[in-house]
């Protein structure tokens, strides 16, 4: 590799360093990665964007801040965007989840997934306070609380649809084989569909108020829940889940997908594709994964209704095991390699992994452990993934780091434009001997990761000239 530092002093020196290195230069393998972009924060475990809002990123602390990224800075904001105050947070409670309303541009609502003093989940609404720019603490208004009898298996991942409603995640109330009292004897919270939010995937439209007389339910029905008009629990929109820690909708084909925690054998990701009505049974406390439940004697046969995970995986710490699954999302952000796969996680053997459904069916799935390694910080304790409005992909770190997924990018193309040329050139020229520490600094088209733009990415462009991206 040119020595920059000695050849590049002005621009003659960096244009003879290319043509002595045209010569010897192969070309940089393109490649995937990941680059820190916050540390010392307090546990975060949720990222996202608001619509609308292209310049910051929003990282939800579980000690109960919602703090903001700036794009402009690079810097996480003193401060914090919320704080919510009526918060338990010993064991899996705390701040869970966070969700923008679909037209938060213009109506400023957003709404949170937390545990209460009592350790019950609240699922909550704020609104901006259009003179501070952040949320009004004042105009709290509780949406959904749920009693949970222990202190784990909370779920805690909110999100909208595209169908524009609110989606929640609960786990089963903790404890091994969900069997704590309350439920229909002997099924378990998950499988027990009557006057039972726990161990569900909920669906309620935030827009309406239904229950007006109760000041626990300030939402509607949609129409067509798959439990309306019928002997159960009208907000369910699928059931038999543990602990949905983390799903996510795909941006571009409104594909459902959950992680889903199991207990001593499987863990497990499920899928629900676009269109598909609701009810869908996951099977927990009977199976785990893609078996019986194999501790506790609660497994049984594929109930009629049973929805097989798209993939699960043995307990342990293998290439292709864990024991706590993180769900991901499927990435739809810049690059050339990962568009279209899932990514997701496991949080105790710190494995990320991507799959790709295939179109005779089945799946293929890749470790993309070694390939995502930043070079400042570790990826452990992988808690959340979390997009930006463009699709790309952040990983929450819950010993306090968030991580940037980078994608390949073609050799040299600087301006994205598919060809490598004259414009190309003046970008890499125009950027030269910049860094940036969050990302791909313009004109940092080496396929190095390494966020300078010097001697290598002048090498890029020129090696390809005229050509066009593969």
């Amino acid at each position: 590799m040119i020595d920059t530092a000695k050849t590049c002093a002005d621009l003659k020196g960096c244009l003879t360093a290319v043509a002595i290195g045209l010569s010897l230069a192969t070309g940089a393998a393109a490649d995937i990665g990941s680059v820190r972009i916050a540390a010392g924060l307090s546990q975060p475990l949720f990222v996202t964007q608001a619509p609308g809002d292209d310049d910051r990123l929003f990282i939800v602390e579980k000690t109960g801040d919602v703090r903001i990224f700036d794009f402009a800075t690079k810097a996480v904001q003193a401060g914090s965007f919320l704080t919510v105050t009526d918060l338990t947070t010993n064991s899996e409670r705390g701040l869970l989840g966070l969700a923008f309303h679909p037209d938060f541009a213009n109506n400023g609502r957003l709404f949170v997934n937390h545990t209460d003093a009592s350790g019950d989940t609240n699922v909550v609404e704020y609104t901006v306070d259009s003179a501070t720019g952040a949320a009004d603490p004042s105009s709290r208004n509780v949406l959904l609380e749920i009693p949970q009898p222990q202190a784990n298996h909370n779920g805690g991942w909110i999100g909208f649809g595209p169908d524009g409603f609110l989606y929640v995640a609960t786990g089963d109330g903790g404890g091994g084989n969900d069997d704590d009292a309350g439920h229909t004897p002997g099924i378990g919270n998950a499988q027990d569909t009557t006057n039972n939010l726990l161990g569900k995937m909920l669906r309620i439209d935030v827009d309406g108020d239904d229950f007006p007389a109760d000041p626990t339910r300030d939402y509607a029905i949609p129409a067509d829940n798959p439990f309306v008009g019928v002997t159960a629990d009208d907000e369910i929109w699928a059931y038999g889940l543990r602990n949905p820690f983390r799903a996510s909708f795909d941006r571009q084909t409104g594909d459902l997908w959950i992680g889903d925690v199991g207990q001593n054998a499987r863990e497990e990701v499920n899928f629900q594709e676009a269109g598909f009505g609701g009810g869908a049974n996951y099977g927990w406390r009977l199976r785990e994964g893609s078996i019986a439940t194999p501790s506790g004697g609660v497994g049984g046969p594929r109930p009629a209704d049973n929805v097989d995970p798209i993939y699960d995986y043995q307990h342990g710490f293998g290439t292709f095991e864990g024991r706590s699954v993180t769900g991901g999302y499927v990435y739809r952000g810049v690059g050339d390699e990962l568009p279209g796969l899932y990514v997701f996680a496991d949080f105790v053997s710190n494995r990320v992994w991507s799959l790709e459904r295939l179109a005779g069916g089945g799946v293929d799935v890749n470790d993309l452990t070694s390939r995502l390694a930043p070079s400042v910080g570790v990826l452990a304790s992988i808690a959340s993934f979390g997009e930006d409005n463009a699709g790309n992909l952040y990983i929450a770190n819950l010993g306090g780091s968030v991580y940037r997924v980078i994608d390949s990018t073609c050799p040299g193309d600087a301006t994205g434009d598919g060809l490598l040329n004259a414009d190309d050139l003046l970008v890499v020229l125009g950027e030269f001997g910049s860094t940036d520490a969050i990302g791909p600094a313009e004109g940092d088209v080496d396929g190095s990761l390494d966020r300078a733009v010097n001697a290598d990415d002048l090498l890029a462009v020129l090696a390809a000239f005229g050509s066009g991206c593969p």
